[in-house]
């Protein structure tokens, strides 16, 4: 890829110097319409308070950003912040998708602007969930961008920042596996996955470390330090998320969900919830009602 050139054009979108009106523009196009007419190759440039993801889904890519070079293979998603230099060379006419955002969009959840602190590639690799959502997301978003409908603008206001927010969970995710260790993430992540499947069954910390194979000890010290709290906690939190759904939207008796949660005693049931949410799930109950649940 050539050096930079001193002298850097800026562009709103690459190669139109027209300035953007829009005090909340969403872009999207295919990396294919975005490349093709310039030969594959986008040359270095900077963007007038523009914030970019390149999602790379299929194909390679060189780019060169500030004094970095990256070779990247699909799927990767990277991120550019805005007034970044950065160019972008395709040597296998790669698929995937441009997004780019006004800084209002990306300053107005505190949540977002991490993501953007410094340019940064997020491998999608070992995240095929994460992966199917997002492109489900940006065909959705670049479909919604075609035209004008009644809305328009705020569902593409909406999706961009469903797709920024699983970004910031893939950024997030692998700060927090750096920063304590792989193995320990993974433990964490494991975790999280069995309270989902067993929390109605009300499953002991020990069991749930048996099926882990760790001893509770290490699993409480993991969950402490990546959530703050005790892997116990945990689990009540997951049952007293699903108390809170199953009175705010279901008509079943207040003994039938605690029975359907694992409490065979309606009284134990009231008690242990009156415990967390500091009510009792009757007063829960009529306050959703109200819509002043706390």
């Amino acid at each position: 890829m050539k050096s930079l050139p001193r002298e850097l054009p800026r562009f709103a979108l690459y190669g139109a110097n027209a300035p953007i009106d829009n005090a909340e523009f969403v872009h999207i196009e295919p990396i294919e319409a975005h490349s093709r007419p310039h030969d594959w190759h986008i040359g270095a440039h900077r963007h007038r308070g523009l914030y970019q993801l390149v999602f790379l889904m299929a194909g390679r890519v060189s780019a060169q950003v500030e004094n970095m070079l990256w070779q990247c293979d699909g799927p990767t998603v990277i991120a550019v912040p805005a007034e970044v230099t950065h160019a972008f060379s395709f040597p296998d006419h790669a698929a995937g998708w441009v997004l780019t955002l006004d800084h209002h969009i990306v300053t107005s959840v505190d949540l977002f602007t991490p993501l953007f602190e410094r340019a940064q590639t997020l491998r999608l690799h070992e995240a095929p969930e994460l992966r199917a959502r997002l492109t489900a997301l940006l065909a959705e978003l670049a479909a919604e961008a075609r035209g004008p409908r009644y809305g328009q603008p705020l569902m593409v206001e909406w999706l961009a920042r469903s797709i920024l927010l699983l970004v910031v969970r893939l950024d997030t995710e692998r700060r927090l596996a750096d920063e304590s260790g792989r193995s320990d993430f993974e433990l964490f992540s494991a975790f999280r996955a069995l309270v989902e499947q067993h929390y109605r069954a009300q499953w002991l910390v020990a069991r749930y470390a048996d099926e882990l194979q760790v001893t509770a000890a290490r699993l409480n010290r993991v969950c402490l330090r990546l959530a703050g709290k005790s892997a116990f906690d945990m689990t009540q939190d997951r049952l007293l998320l699903e108390a809170c759904r199953k009175l705010t939207y279901m008509p079943a008796s207040i003994a039938s969900v605690g029975e359907e949660l694992g409490f065979r005693d309606p009284a134990y049931f009231s008690r242990a919830f009156k415990k967390l949410m500091g009510i009792t799930p009757r007063q829960f109950r009529e306050r959703a009602l109200h819509g002043t649940t706390p």
